[in-house]
């Protein structure tokens, strides 16, 4: 059996501690992957402070993260895709409550993936690249495709126009990043918010038009560029968007849905240890009154408005059509990139603790990422 070696918390609040960890074989539709490269996300940072109140089911000991990339190195029985030595990019679902191993975290040398949320990479792409994937196209493609949800088209190697328009508010970010190519290549015209810096990146990924979210006129502004124009919803990305996105969406024609990404208030000043309560407590009052306020402007302008979870697609027709249908063939013909651009922030298992407070101190249209 290899040695395999993980980033442990060993209980809700702990800190991140390197140390050995059991090698898990495969079982039946699984396939384990040697990680060569993991990304980081703002969710891993909540599942350390916040375990408690946003994944309440997390058995300690366990191994946080969902993005790598690395080579199959064995697979269970009926998996037909991969053999030993592919390259692959994986989300690793081990935080979902349906999952809950901590075999299944990314944080670790040997992961067990769910063989339909893992897709071969080319020869030409490097795991770094790679790793950003896998939570910001399952989190954009919840959003989309979900029949909950928006339910747009699946996306294709030649996509018929739809001749509808799709707002997504935090273009720039992982998620944007991922749901603008994802909806283009659904066949739908793209309208994105980002920084002005931002307006060209969003643009080659597909984006028709780019709006400056921090501009005072910037929902007016949308709104008069979608005049005529048939809606398909909106993907809503960072705190705030919500309630921008619905009131553009319930000014314009078309689904009125806005899919949100984003809780209604930040966590980010929440530290584990002491002190916590001290914080939550306000953090925890701001979420509850920004979701009333949000429920309730929602109902004035007759939007529907629901919050993704980022791993239901490990359950449902939305992760094999991604990560079977879609992205082999997309990422092989340079149809669709790694998005955002990867930041290597350190090698080994005991830097990920230092990329994630990098992570909290904010990232622009790039994901940190660490070698292994």
């Amino acid at each position: 059996m290899p040695e395999n070696k993980a980033l442990w918390i060993k209980a809700k609040g702990a800190p991140l501690i390197v140390g050995p960890a059991p090698y898990t074989p495969p079982r039946a539709g699984e396939i384990v992957v040697r990680v060569r490269a993991v990304a980081v996300n703002p969710v891993d940072r909540l599942q350390q402070t916040m375990g408690d109140i946003f994944t309440p089911w997390t058995t300690y000991p366990f191994v946080l993260g969902s993005d790598l990339a690395g080579e199959v190195l064995e697979v269970g029985a009926g998996v037909t895709r991969f053999r030993a030595g592919d390259r692959v990019v994986g989300y690793a679902a081990g935080s979902d409550k349906q999952r809950n191993r901590a075999a299944e975290g990314a944080f670790q040398d040997y992961v067990v993936l769910i063989a339909h949320m893992a897709a071969p990479i080319p020869d030409a792409m490097s795991f770094e690249a790679a790793a950003v994937l896998p939570l910001g196209v399952s989190t954009a493609a919840c959003g989309l495709f979900q029949q909950d949800f928006l339910a747009l088209n699946a996306p294709s190697a030649a996509p018929a126009p739809t001749g509808e328009t799709l707002l997504v508010w935090g273009g720039s970010t992982s998620v944007g990043s991922n749901a603008i190519q994802l909806a283009v290549a659904a066949g739908y015209d793209v309208v994105a918010t980002a920084s002005p810096r931002n307006f060209d990146y969003v643009k080659r990924l597909g984006a028709r038009e780019a709006f400056d979210y921090s501009s005072r006129t910037v929902v007016a502004d949308i709104v008069s560029a979608l005049r005529g124009r048939r809606v398909a919803g909106a993907l809503a990305i960072g705190q705030g968007s919500a309630a921008a996105c619905v009131d553009i969406i319930g000014a314009c024609e078309g689904a009125r849905f806005v899919a949100m990404a984003t809780p209604a208030a930040s966590f980010d000043a929440v530290r584990a240890g002491r002190g916590r309560w001290r914080r939550l407590v306000p953090a925890i009052a701001r979420m509850l009154t920004g979701m009333i306020a949000l429920t309730l402007k929602a109902r004035r302008r007759q939007v529907r408005t629901k919050m993704i979870w980022g791993s239901a697609l490990i359950a449902n027709a939305v992760g094999p059509m991604i990560f079977e249908d879609f992205l082999p063939a997309a990422l092989a013909g340079r149809r669709f990139v790694a998005a955002p651009r990867p930041t290597v922030v350190g090698t080994g298992l005991a830097n990920i603790p230092a990329a994630l407070e990098l992570q909290r101190q904010g990232v622009s249209a790039a994901k940190l990422v660490v070698t292994l």
